[in-house]
């Protein structure tokens, strides 16, 4: 027997059969990428955990020498790509991510898999696979994931447009309006003096695109410069408009919110495919980009944990440990269908990614406000199909920054107190929602997905206002609940039975620990004070 000749299941590559009908179209000639995610050469864990701040952020080379991929396992892998014919693409230490290139029939071969063309009931035609992905038993200890075999969409982008004729699905407006970024900024108290000069954002999209006339039109309606917006691909993802109903929404939502904050900050737009390697290869990307090095990452895309494998939730969570490292802060929208998470099997769900124990999760409030102060502010829930996700993760345990919370448990397991989803929210119903601008039509969307960019415009600002990154800031802010306006009144209970979780004082499954007071945020954060 030859090297690489005894394929072995890779663990956690378990994927079940599509919810879709299968089709006999497949050619074994269609030619295909995939990612192996090599496991890093040592254990991040006593530089980043759950417990306490990083002591000592590292700098992106230095976590490439460190904790990158080992140079042998990646000659390993390439040695293993020759021996099925497959080309190789790329090899990224950093990212621990080595790219193949193959048809159907290689890829089959090498990992011991059968593909497949499905149809979803909406005509989306994917690639999908049943059970476990196969690797050379010289890798399965160096191999913490591989994907791209399938590309069946992985994501919902979460925003929510507002529509008074849609009826039940969203109430009428409140008396109050919509809500530019610049005014949320003054409403939420956010630091002055400062605009997120010297700052990069980067925006993860799995789909749409943007326009550059829209963005100066805006931002000058908002009297605003507009930000610096660059689109970076990733895996054939491009910079793609269409129309407003579509992710361009979502696209548009996420650079007028963030850099309606924070103009002075660069924003860089990561497109990638809506599947699981699109998105974790957008992530690891952006992480890693020593041109534009982010110090933010605003992700307003995901889908409940249940609809993840487990090599993709680990490969994600190690790489949003691998941000905190970095001094990165990593912000996610919490979902924007209630405690149901868009599933329907009676049981309650969070969204991953915003379920990782090293994300920002971002809940969903409605405010009502009165000139330039909050009249009222509760829980985002309009209906089954609009309110704030929010729960405790079945995939990811209590973290240590969360053990004095009072973290309930689970409304799925009476014995489970996991991650408690959010940690912090804002406004996000769409009937008091963000006043923006899309493909030449002015709108108002809401959604948790403008939550994300709104922290990651405030983290922007902090970070300009301290001098350096303030990064994994899960630790401090637990440890200070009182710059959070804490949310009481409401519910996102959506599931079968009316199952779902309550507003309370102090921390709670729907919006995490309130609505952040910027400046008293940026004072925990040890920001200096301006002028």
């Amino acid at each position: 027997m030859s090297a690489f000749d005894q394929l072995v299941p890779l663990p956690g590559s378990e994927k079940t059969a599509p919810d879709a009908a299968p089709l006999d179209t497949l050619d074994p000639n269609e030619v295909l990428t995939v990612t192996i995610r090599i496991r890093r050469r040592q254990s991040l864990t006593p530089l980043v955990n759950t417990e306490s701040v990083v002591s000592k952020v590292i700098s992106r080379s230095e976590y490439a020498s460190q904790y990158g991929a080992d140079p042998i396992v990646i000659k390993q892998v390439e040695a293993f790509a020759t021996a099925y014919d497959l080309s190789l693409v790329d090899r990224n230490a950093a990212r621990r991510s080595v790219l193949l290139r193959g048809t159907v029939a290689q890829m089959q071969r090498a990992f011991g898999v059968a593909l497949a063309n499905y149809q979803m009931a909406d005509g989306t035609i994917f690639r999908g696979r049943t059970g476990v992905i196969n690797v050379p038993i010289e890798l399965v200890d160096s191999i913490e994931g591989v994907f791209g075999l399938d590309n069946r969409p992985q994501a919902q982008a979460h925003f929510q447009v507002y529509n008074p004729s849609t009826g039940d699905q969203i109430a009428p407006r409140a008396s109050g309006t919509s809500f530019t970024p610049p005014q949320l900024a003054r409403l939420y108290n956010y630091p002055t003096g400062v605009t997120g000069k010297g700052q990069c954002i980067a925006i993860i999209e799995l789909g749409g695109g943007f326009r550059k006339a829209d963005i100066t039109t805006y931002f000058s309606g908002l009297g605003l410069k507009a930000p610096s917006v660059v689109a970076v691909s990733v895996d054939g993802g491009h910079n793609a408009p269409s129309t407003a109903d579509g992710a361009d929404g979502e696209v548009m939502l996420d650079i007028e919110v963030a850099g309606g904050v924070a103009p002075g900050a660069s924003i860089v737009v990561y497109f990638a495919p809506n599947t699981d390697q699109g998105f974790l290869d957008a992530i690891t990307t952006a992480m890693h980009d020593t041109k534009y090095k982010p110090s933010v990452i605003s992700i307003s895309w995901g889908s409940a944990e249940k609809n993840w494998t487990p090599q993709a939730l680990t490969s994600f969570n190690q790489a949003f440990q691998a941000a905190a490292a970095l001094g990165i802060t990593v912000c996610a929208a919490a979902g924007d269908t209630g405690s149901d998470d868009s599933v329907g099997d009676g049981k309650v769900h969070v969204d991953f990614p915003a379920s990782s124990p090293y994300v920002l999760a971002c809940g969903g409030t409605k405010l009502t406000a009165s000139g330039n102060s909050v009249s009222a502010e509760v829980v985002w829930h309009e209906s089954k199909t609009s309110a704030t996700g929010g729960g405790i993760s079945d995939s990811f345990d209590l973290p240590d920054y969360q053990q004095k919370s009072h973290v309930p448990v689970s409304v799925n397991d009476k014995t489970r107190v996991g991650r408690g989803v959010p940690d912090v929210a804002a406004v996000a119903d769409p009937a008091t929602g963000y006043a923006v601008r899309v493909d030449g039509s002015n709108l108002v969307i809401g959604g948790t997905s403008a939550v994300a960019p709104l922290m990651a415009g405030l983290i922007a600002l902090i970070n300009q206002q301290k001098g350096k990154s303030v990064g994994f800031i899960h630790p401090i802010i637990y440890a200070n609940p009182k710059v959070f306006r804490d949310i009481t009144q409401g519910n996102n209970s959506t599931a079968t039975g009316n199952k779902g979780y309550s507003a309370a004082s102090g921390w709670d499954a729907c919006t995490g620990l309130g609505v952040a007071d910027g400046a008293k945020l940026a004072r925990a954060l040890g920001s200096k004070t301006t002028a």
